[in-house]
């Protein structure tokens, strides 16, 4: 495994960046990570579904209020990794409290889905933001990604600000996308350009796989 907080220059044969501005924002600081999923996390896992209600609907209607599936969900979905997939635990003093990761990776086109979600007792310390921009960092040098995008339900102000505060600019409305239950949800997209100026956000250290 490798750790690494940020990269100055882009890889050769890369699209340049703008200068970084200086990491200000986010208060998690040092004992704050992005790291792979492992199995010990599994605990952190049944109780970041447990105490978060909104959490069965954001991961499909999975149920993880024990620890054998919060293991097998761990093992099948967040530690293993795709050329197209790839998930990080958001650590906070050596705990799992969330989740961020990117999906659809398409490297012809230099592509990717960004999602993320948190713990109820882990919120309101701009933790996601962090998680956010940090992946976000990852992806476009690390991975070579050009463009990443996310979506969240019109009706999830709270998403709507991570997503802002880390860059990613509002493009537009897609009318009745999701379906939860027997109701439907419009969702706003938003993306972020390897070429956008990033935000003054403080990146968290970032084991590697």
């Amino acid at each position: 495994m490798r750790v690494r907080s940020r990269r100055a220059d882009a890889p050769a044969g890369k699209t340049p960046r703008p200068a970084r501005a200086t990491r200000t924002v986010g208060v998690p600081a040092s004992s704050a990570m992005l790291r792979p999923w492992r199995i010990e996390d599994a605990g952190s896992l049944q109780r970041a579904f447990t105490v978060s209600g909104d959490l069965a609907v954001q991961l499909g209607a999975i149920e993880l209020t024990t620890l054998a599936r919060s293991e097998a969900f761990i093992t099948d979905n967040l530690a293993t990794g795709t050329v197209s997939r790839q998930n990080f635990a958001i650590s906070l003093d050596g705990v799992a409290v969330g989740n961020v990761g990117i999906g659809s990776m398409e490297h012809r086109h230099g592509t990717g889905w960004v999602y993320y979600w948190l713990s109820a007792e882990a919120r309101g310390q701009g933790l996601a933001t962090l998680a956010l921009a940090s992946i976000t960092d990852w992806a476009f040098t690390e991975q070579g990604l050009y463009r990443l995008e996310l979506g969240h339900r019109t009706n999830n102000p709270q998403s709507c600000r991570v997503a802002t505060k880390a860059g990613f600019a509002a493009e537009g409305v897609e009318r009745q996308k999701l379906k939860y239950g027997t109701e439907r949800f419009d969702v706003e997209t938003h993306a972020r350009l390897r070429t956008d100026a990033p935000p003054p956000i403080r990146l968290l250290p970032t084991v590697t796989f």
